[in-house]
């Protein structure tokens, strides 16, 4: 899942960023709310992390501007405001949730995921199967052939983003924008190694493998009666 950190608190975007990164997650982050408005119209976000006082445009003007485009991205108020009005005011305009700094990272993270859950109810998939291979999206639970395997976070974003685009072939590069984030060097090998150890937990013990390699091209989750498209 892919999130945005709008925060101009460099110290604090870089705790912020390292979390959700460890966690899993693909992390775009701006300090700035003008550039925070133009990745909100251009990047579909699972959710973003939103400060309030942003240089050029404040938090709640980008909320309200957000929203008023249709914008659906659940946004999560990260502030050191604090009093009742305030916390009020931006939930009335559109976010989802509000935290107060100083906070812990592990609350930020349990926040975010709730959010996320709640999110899910309004039609997107929480269940993505592919023959025997199932992942549980809520539980971040993946079971094959009815015996239960183990990811790393990272591991587990890409069985994601894979299983949701079943037949599909994905380059490296989108595999690295959705994983990573827009600025990681295209010029690494991390796909590959990330690739190759899923594969080694989803197909390894299993004579039907998902996971194919299209060699100069990217990667197709599928079945093997199935073609890519």
């Amino acid at each position: 899942m892919r999130l945005l950190l709008v925060e101009d608190d460099q110290s604090i975007a870089d705790f912020i960023v390292k979390g959700f990164r460890e966690a899993g997650y693909a992390v775009d982050h701006t300090s700035d709310g003008e550039d925070a408005l133009q990745l909100f119209r251009m990047v579909h976000y699972d959710a973003a992390v939103l400060d309030l006082m942003l240089p050029r445009l404040d938090g709640i003007s980008l909320l309200q501007l957000v929203r008023s485009q249709g914008i659906a991205t659940p946004v999560l108020i990260l502030s050191a405001k604090q009093t009742a009005d305030e916390r009020v005011a931006a939930l009335q305009r559109g976010a989802d949730d509000y935290l107060v700094k100083p906070f812990l990272f592990a609350e930020l993270l349990v926040r975010v995921q709730a959010i996320l859950r709640r999110t899910a109810g309004r039609g997107e998939m929480t269940l993505l199967t592919c023959g025997d291979l199932r992942i549980d999206l809520l539980r971040r639970e993946v079971m094959r052939g009815g015996r239960r395997i183990d990811l790393q976070p990272r591991e587990f974003a890409l069985l994601d983003y894979l299983m949701r685009h079943q037949g599909k072939i994905l380059s490296k590069t989108m595999i690295l924008e959705k994983i990573w984030d827009f600025r990681f060097d295209p010029q690494t090998n991390v796909v590959d190694v990330l690739v190759c150890r899923l594969r080694n937990k989803i197909d390894r013990d299993y004579p039907i493998k998902l996971i194919h390699t299209l060699r100069g091209i990217g990667y197709v989750l599928r079945l093997p009666e199935e073609k890519s498209r």
